[in-house]
């Protein structure tokens, strides 16, 4: 693999997005989201589902005061398992004492940490900070004397800590406050739960040693990647080698579950723990299996143990696992994981559109991936597959208020058949004020306000542009800052500007992608600087100077996609899309009954903008087509008779803002008409039949 000039993440506090798009997704995150996720996580919301996180965190700080208070007089709780999720038997009386929610419940505050410290680098605000603050008092009174961190068990039992790592998730919830802690720090320079993150990490790195301790390894993944990021802040190469030690244990014989869970050992030919990633050794594993967050996750951490220890074993895994999730299993959309079964990946090509369960959480899980990939080497294939996650799978998982989320993202959306028929009762034809289960809002919000860092990396020499946001960034080089300003039109219109802020005593490269979705045809004027292509990236290469100055033009025309025929649910089908943008259909512009509209690919496209709630307007397209006549009197079954007709005007929108105006159809990919249009008739009568006011 490519080793020695590997791209590193830009810090928060050296961006400042300023950009037409990404500024007001950033504002909407910061002023509603994180708001309402702090309600959330106090369960001050009517009507959404319960958290418990505070109240969890509040009862483990009382009981490890007591602990501290009494000494070698406490007598700890003993463990007796209650489940997965522990609810009260009294909602309105919970016991102030006893853990509730989900095993991992830990993680929303950690993730919702993570967003609030990216809000800061960008935008100080000393109410949301001192929030804060208040938040990470009361995890960190919440820690044991030796570390450990998770107050399931510190409520539940210590006595069982560490011994249920398939199913109880105490190193993924540690991952998601490495994470938070690791941010928190970074933004505002206090390192109170960074040094609560490193206690607890270097229990994890005693209890889990090669001599004499467990061999075990997370069920649920995040733990490695969260420690390769602990590393990189921290300089301690502990966390590096325990990260490490986590990914080489990963599938080997005997499977650690089935020690842990005393079970009979698997047969030589037998392949246990798909779900997990743990069937076989990582360096093994080519095709993306089971829990779909769980593989983006393993999957990321992989990239940066190849990244940081340049493993050729380790970097071929990684691209193998990409080409399979993002050649055969990944939806137009850019999500993944098409099965509500287990939240999982299923078999090549297995896409169902009405079914789909592509959670919220796996399309932000594929960024973390994607960015990963990048960072060891530049491809645009991997920048991408990075936008069309975001721009499509990641926000759509948001309303356009900020104040309701998607944990599942389908294709297309009956709301009768979600209510009736029970196969697809986990797709939801509203966005839902919170989850019990809420892993992907505060998930969403970290992404959205780190943004940045996916942007744009760097080398000692060479600035990457992978994504197009408008702002400025300040660049550690060889020979000083580099500061460039660049303006954006992204996704209303393909036009990129990037001004050098300062003379640069030395050259300095420039490489910025060039879209797959512009079909190579954009230009720019790169003067005197020395200009190459590579990977899908353009690279200029010279001495700037303050002032200078690079428009790029790309083409963003309006483009039907067609699925691999191995879809079986996508053949004959189209998907309009336009730059980085998925559209859709959905019933508030195109009445009932979208199954009966057909997309002519021949026909006139027209661009409109529309308004789709206060403040939130976007470029619209509008096709010419049919819709199918039909009336529910005609009997089940007939004799085949050509279908009757009438021209129809089909408006679309991007896929990430359907289901903002209420309950209705919706449909990505539309069956597409038949044949040609006849050449000789003009184009007026086609627009007079497609329904359009000339």
């Amino acid at each position: 693999m490519p080793v020695g000039k590997e791209s590193k993440v830009l810090p928060l506090r050296a961006i400042q997005i300023e950009d037409p798009f990404w500024s007001k997704e950033i504002d909407l995150v910061r002023r509603a989201v994180l708001p309402y996720q702090w309600r959330t996580l106090h369960d001050q919301v009517p009507g959404a589902a319960p958290s418990y996180c505070v109240h969890n965190f509040q009862a483990a700080a009382r009981l490890t005061a007591r602990q501290a208070e009494a000494g070698a007089d406490f007598t700890p709780p003993s463990f007796t398992f209650r489940g997965f999720e522990v609810l009260p038997p009294d909602p309105d009386h919970p016991d102030p004492d006893s853990f509730y929610g989900f095993v991992f419940q830990d993680s929303d505050l950690y993730k919702w940490v993570e967003a609030v410290a990216c809000a800061l680098s960008q935008h100080p605000d000393p109410d949301l900070e001192e929030k804060a603050d208040r938040l990470i008092d009361l995890v960190c009174s919440a820690q044991q004397p030796d570390g450990y961190l998770d107050t399931y068990y510190i409520l539940g039992g210590l006595d069982a800590a560490f011994t249920n790592l398939r199913d109880h998730h105490e190193l993924y919830c540690f991952g998601h406050l490495a994470e938070g802690a690791a941010a928190y720090w970074q933004a505002t320079g206090k390192d109170k739960l960074l040094r609560a993150a490193c206690r607890f990490a270097d229990l994890i790195d005693e209890r889990f040693r090669d001599d004499g301790g467990l061999q075990g390894y997370p069920g649920h993944e995040i733990a490695e990647m969260a420690l390769f990021r602990l590393y990189e802040v921290t300089g301690e190469d502990r966390y590096r080698a325990l990260a490490q030690r986590f990914l080489d244990r990963r599938g080997r014989r005997p499977y650690y579950f089935d020690t842990e869970r005393n079970e009979p050992p698997a047969a030589p030919e037998e392949l246990r723990y798909q779900y997990h990633q743990a069937h076989l050794p990582v360096r093994e594993q080519t095709e993306a299996v089971g829990h779909a967050v769980r593989a983006m996750y393993l999957y990321s951490g992989m990239a940066d143990s190849a990244r940081l220890t340049g493993d050729d074993a380790m970097w071929a895994a990684c691209r193998a696992l990409w080409r399979d999730v993002t050649g055969r299993k990944m939806y137009v959309t850019g999500g993944v994981g098409s099965t509500v079964s287990g939240e999982a990946f299923t078999f090549a090509y297995d896409l169902p559109n009405d079914t789909a369960y592509s959670e919220t959480c796996a399309a932000v899980g594929l960024v973390f991936f994607a960015r990963r990939m990048l960072q060891a080497e530049p491809r645009a294939a991997y920048a991408d597959v990075m936008e069309r996650a975001l721009y499509n799978g990641v926000l759509a998982g948001m309303s356009a208020d900020g104040e309701k989320f998607f944990y599942v993202n389908p294709l297309e959306v009956r709301p009768d058949a979600c209510e009736r028929d029970p196969h697809k009762s986990h797709v939801q034809p509203e966005r839902q004020p919170w989850f019990g289960c809420a892993c992907c809002p505060p998930n969403l919000a970290r992404l959205v306000m780190s943004v940045g860092q996916y942007a744009w990396t760097y080398n000692e020499d060479t600035l990457y542009v992978h994504l197009y946001l408008g702002g400025q960034i300040q660049v550690p080089a060889s020979h000083g800052t580099v500061t460039v300003r660049a303006e954006s039109e992204l996704p209303r219109a393909g036009n990129y500007t990037i001004r050098f802020m300062q003379d640069c005593p030395e050259e300095f490269t420039l490489a910025v992608r060039i879209p797959h979705w512009c079909g190579e045809e954009y230009s720019v004027d790169s003067g005197k600087a020395r200009r190459w292509e590579k990977d899908g990236y353009l690279y200029l290469r010279k001495r700037w100077k303050a002032g200078d100055t690079l428009e790029f033009r790309f083409w963003m025309s309006v483009r039907l996609i067609t699925a691999n025929p191995a879809v079986w649910e996508d053949a004959g089908k189209l998907c309009v899309t336009r730059g980085p943008l998925v559209y859709c259909l959905e019933e508030a512009d195109n009445g009932p009954g979208l199954h009966l509209l057909r997309l002519n690919p021949y026909g006139f496209l027209h661009l409109e903008d529309r308004e789709i709630a206060a403040g939130q307007t976007c470029v619209g397209v509008t096709a010419f087509g049919l819709r199918e006549t039909a009336s529910p009197a005609e009997p089940l079954y007939g004799l085949f008779r050509p279908s009757e007709m009438e021209p129809a005007s089909l408006r679309f929108i991007p896929y990430y803002l359907w289901a903002n105006r209420g309950r209705g159809e919706m449909r990505v990919w539309v069956a597409a008409m038949e044949g040609k249009p006849d050449p000789g008739r003009d184009i007026l009568s086609l627009l007079k039949e497609g329904g359009f006011d000339l």
